[in-house]
């Protein structure tokens, strides 16, 4: 059998998922007409936005799912992010975790000077009259749960909208939200064997 691989623009309020005991959940399936089989590579949470990849092959699943594979997110935050915090995240910052505090690994962050210019989300961020807010990208390599927005809470920035742009080297480009290309292969760097010294 043939495997089948997607990249879709998942769109605000649906779950990164194809079955849900939850009444009244958008799921991915409503999207496209996938292939049996089809599971999505990481999750994006319901609130959450942008690429998401998708395949028949759980060996592709696992390549793109490493620590050593980049996930860039474009957060919109609320207020207008300082270099200090920017800093911080770049060296890692504590948040919460189930059972305890993490310290997350240094990645790469920097404020995006211009609104990236998405579609206007379904659910409307909130009035301009609550004041500024500001656009930053935040390349990380790890996946806890919710992360890029309990990263940019703990250096007083808050969360207002996650849209991940890349995965590898994989890039959200101009698909637009509820869009779905299928694909031949994901572009995803293969790590160099380990050196082996010898005996």
């Amino acid at each position: 059998m043939k495997h089948r691989h997607f990249i879709i623009h998942k769109p605000y309020g649906y779950m990164s998922q194809f079955v849900c005991e939850l009444k009244k959940k958008k799921l991915l399936g409503e999207l496209h007409d996938f292939p049996a089989g089809t599971m999505s590579i990481g999750r994006l949470d319901e609130k959450s936005e942008g690429l998401l990849l998708l395949t028949t092959d759980g060996k592709v699943s696992e390549l793109v799912r490493r620590k050593t594979v980049e996930k860039e997110y474009y957060a919109q935050v609320d207020g207008l992010m300082t270099d200090e915090a920017v800093q911080q995240m770049q060296e890692g910052v504590t948040i919460g975790l189930e059972g305890g505090h993490y310290e997350t690994l240094p990645c790469k962050a920097f404020r995006l000077e211009e609104d990236p210019g998405f579609a206007p989300r379904t659910r409307k961020i909130r009035d301009d009259r609550h004041g500024p807010t500001s656009w930053v990208s935040i390349t990380v390599s790890e996946g806890k749960y919710r992360q890029v927005r309990k990263m940019t809470a703990a250096v007083g920035f808050p969360t207002l909208r996650l849209v991940r742009v890349r995965v590898g080297d994989v890039y959200l480009g101009d698909l637009q939200p509820g869009g779905v290309i299928e694909v031949e292969k994901f572009d995803i760097p293969v790590p160099e064997p380990e050196f082996i010294a010898s005996q």
